[in-house]
């Protein structure tokens, strides 16, 4: 697809708003959940210390 400009090319024919929105919805969601498992990655492990040496958890 050939554009006339970069303007054209962000509009993408009308459809920019939800293209570009996608992709930004898609980038924030891959950079929070990496964050998130390894949070309760974290607080597993932590639980299965708890458990292996008898403390009753928090």
């Amino acid at each position: 697809m050939n554009w006339d400009s970069v303007g054209a090319f962000f509009e993408m024919g009308g459809y920019g708003l939800y293209v570009w929105g996608a992709y930004g919805v898609t980038a924030v969601l891959m950079t929070v959940e990496p964050c998130l498992a390894r949070r309760r990655r974290r607080r597993a492990a932590a639980s299965a210390l708890q458990a292996i040496a008898g403390e009753p958890p928090a």
